[in-house]
């Protein structure tokens, strides 16, 4: 599983027993047993809460960033690069470094377009524009997309019981927005479209990354390859447009914000990638419904947004959908 979710045993040559323990019966824990079972049914579940629950914070971070004046170009240079810095940091600690060759290149430019520098891009546009709790409600576009494209590549098999737990996802977000399904104003359509379209980017990153990544592969280096890339390609259009945002000391609001977008989303980002590899581009998607569902909560939390009683039906509904979803079994 990669060497953030390492399991370790001692060889049997090594045990040494005694005589009479020797000739005892061992009660040996098989795959199948309860407490085997209830470990490994619990990560998926785990993994997708803590990804859903850093990434809904990075709506209320950005929206603070942006009341400041932050260039959406310049959050989303920080968020890439200061990203992959933090994970050079722990690549060099572990001593793993990527492959110098021309599919590690790729794979990592694909990461960097299809999941950073586009529509990081254009969520960060978005939120300048659109207020936080629409905002994480567009995300909610990825696992429906994300189950059709799996679908039509042959990736995955349907299943009633996974698609009524998709389902009862997207019940929870209609069940969060039906009360007030119009925007405060009619010019926000373009940016929640906007948004929209970069829900489709991080659709076909996560098929890409359930078919075309071998699950042998370090996604800790994957993604710290990709999100530098991601910082040098948007290095130019920084540039060009003086977008960039310095952070300067002392720390204002802007800056904290920048810094805690780069620490939250650079974890999110790996735990998701493992996600997807151990459990499946379809079930990783149901992230989406966490964030959105949490996205709404750090509004309450940091803004003080008041919400009535619809959004607690929308979280037990998303709770529901993930028991659905089952994880996708690998050999």
């Amino acid at each position: 599983m990669g060497s953030l979710f390492a399991i370790t045993a001692k060889p049997l040559d090594t045990l040494k027993l005694s005589d009479s323990a020797a000739n005892q019966p061992q009660k040996v824990l098989s795959p199948g047993s309860t407490t085997a079972a209830s470990t490994i049914s619990f990560l998926p579940y785990f993994m997708v809460l803590v990804a859903g629950v850093l990434w809904g914070m990075t709506f209320s971070l950005a929206r603070i960033a942006t009341e400041e004046q932050a260039h959406p170009l310049g959050l989303a240079f920080w968020q890439a690069f200061g990203g992959g810095l933090i994970l050079l940091l722990v690549c060099l600690i572990r001593r793993s470094w990527p492959a110098l060759t021309m599919d590690t290149l790729k794979r990592s430019c694909v990461i960097a377009l299809l999941g950073t520098a586009v529509p990081g891009t254009m969520y960060f546009y978005a939120a300048s524009r659109v207020p936080v709790g629409v905002l994480a409600i567009t995300v909610a576009l990825v696992p429906i997309l994300t189950y059709a494209l799996s679908l039509a590549l042959r990736a995955d098999q349907f299943s009633n019981r996974r698609f009524l737990g998709i389902a009862a996802g997207f019940a929870a977000i209609v069940l969060l927005i039906a009360p007030e399904t119009s925007l405060p104003n009619p010019a926000m359509a373009q940016w929640v479209l906007l948004a929209l379209g970069a829900a489709v980017f991080y659709t076909l990153e996560n098929v890409y990354v359930d078919v075309y990544i071998p699950k042998s592969t370090d996604m800790v280096v994957l993604l710290m390859g990709g999100l530098i890339i991601a910082g040098v390609i948007l290095v130019p259009l920084v540039a060009t447009l003086d977008a960039f945002v310095p952070i300067t000391y002392p720390l204002g609001n802007p800056e904290w914000a920048i810094l805690g977008m780069i620490v939250v989303s650079s974890v999110a980002y790996v735990i998701f990638l493992y996600v997807i590899k151990l459990f499946g581009a379809v079930f990783a998607s149901v992230t989406a419904y966490v964030i959105t569902v949490f996205g709404v909560f750090w509004g309450i939390l940091l803004f003080n947004e008041q919400h009535s009683f619809w959004v607690w039906g929308a979280l037990i509904l998303m709770l529901l959908g993930m028991s659905l979803v089952k994880p996708r079994q690998r050999t």
